[in-house]
């Protein structure tokens, strides 16, 4: 705790984590704290954080609220899902690619303000302290990064509220009790992990599901949707255009009625352990059955099989928190360009837990009923499939010859 600190920017959430972490910086290093507070579309009320910040003695002025749900839609959950990014083939990665906005905008609160440093409320066992500081440094190489949960020695609840109460930080009755389990939440997703989810063999208590009825309570009657794509992004729903934020809170709720998006997941964090998780994405479960489907008719087979080989690395840097890195760029230029063809709308059949894809259309579809018919047709030479076939299995035949002629 050598470091000169003047001002730090915190990632400030307003809860008992975050409102010690405050506190403790003030005490700790001397120094003034300027607060950002992010709405993702976690679906909490954030003034209660602007409050808490001023009783702790933050000036108004270093306040920092801001409503970045179209932007963390658009710039993040929509470019991932041009690439359909799953992490280890079914995480939709809700947590990991909220962390880069969140960081981009603290450096840029700190450049504004003349901050010096920056800090985050992420544990020492997780991914979130990789996903922030990689982030930070990728934006900022120079800049100061303070970590409290890998310095301080508040190593229990039973610490953190003794340190809160000594210091007059406001603690709400249902926050004095440890709670069953822990919970990150955006407009993509929510995530719950720890305490009585860390046995995976357990099945996970109903409370822990907060997005998404059960798909045993969910209705007996389907609901079809039509999704309007432009360019791999969606743009409508049933013919309404809507903006981003828009369209995705209204995915969720269709996810949520008809059972959709949950995933019981045991992972492989990025800090070397195993995790177990269960998480919700209702809007963006039924996104991604509606990309892919509308790709089916749009993307070449080349650029599509190419994309699906691609893809578990681009998950893979997302969860690994290397948004910001050269290689992630990369990827997502090339991940756009094979985008450009992709508009059209999707509609799918919602009911008990599924999306189905039930018809797709474009009008830069590559799919020919005249090809494909199994009518008679004039556009295709069933004779030309020989000579296609022989030159593929001249290889195979080669190497057939050759072990028959070295065979005992």
């Amino acid at each position: 705790m050598t470091q000169d600190i003047n001002r730090v920017v915190l990632a400030y959430s307003g809860g008992l984590d975050t409102s010690v972490i405050l506190k403790w910086l003030q005490v700790t290093y001397n120094c003034e704290v300027v607060t950002f507070t992010a709405d993702l579309g976690q679906g909490e009320e954030l003034e209660p954080a602007r409050e808490k910040a001023l009783l702790l003695g933050i000036k108004p002025e270093n306040i920092f609220i801001e409503d970045l749900r179209d932007e963390f839609c658009r710039d993040y959950v929509f470019p991932m899902f041009r690439a359909n990014a799953l992490y280890e083939g079914v995480y939709l990665l809700g947590t990991s690619i909220a962390r880069p906005l969140i960081s981009k905008r603290q450096i840029e609160i700190a450049r504004n303000v003349g901050g010096d440093t920056v800090s985050h409320g992420a544990t020492g066992k997780g991914n979130d302290q990789v996903r922030f500081e990689l982030s930070y440094y990728a934006l900022e190489p120079d800049i100061k990064v303070i970590a409290p949960w890998r310095e301080w020695d508040l190593a229990s609840r039973t610490k953190l509220l003794a340190f809160a109460e000594e210091h007059q930080i406001p603690i709400a009755k249902d926050k004095r009790g440890e709670a069953p389990f822990s919970v990150d939440a955006n407009l993509l997703h929510t995530s719950s992990e720890g305490k009585v989810l860390e046995d995976p063999a357990e099945e996970a208590p109903n409370i822990v599901y907060q997005r998404t009825l059960s798909p045993q309570d969910a209705p007996d009657k389907d609901t079809v949707i039509e999704i309007g794509f432009e360019k791999g992004d969606p743009v409508s729903i049933n013919g309404e255009k809507m903006g981003p934020a828009a369209i995705l809170t209204a995915l969720n709720k269709y996810g949520h009625d008809n059972g959709i998006g949950r995933l019981d997941l045991v992972e492989n964090r990025f800090v070397g352990m195993k995790s177990r998780g269960v998480y919700e994405t209702p809007g963006g479960t039924i996104l991604l059955a509606a990309h892919r489907a509308l790709e089916s008719i749009t993307l070449d087979r080349g650029a599509a099989h190419l994309k699906d080989e691609l893809m578990p690395r681009y998950a893979e840097l997302i969860y690994n928190g290397f948004w910001f890195s050269p290689e992630r760029e990369l990827l997502q230029g090339l991940i756009d360009q094979s985008q450009q063809w992709v508009t059209g709308a999707v509609r799918l059949r919602l009911y008990k837990g599924n999306a189905t894809v039930v018809g797709r259309e474009s009008p830069y579809s590559l799919y020919s009923q005249d090809y494909v018919t199994f009518e008679e047709d004039s556009v295709y030479d069933h004779r030309d499939a020989e000579g296609f076939i022989k030159l593929n299995a001249l290889r195979l035949r080669l190497a057939r010859e050759r072990d028959c002629r070295f065979e005992d």
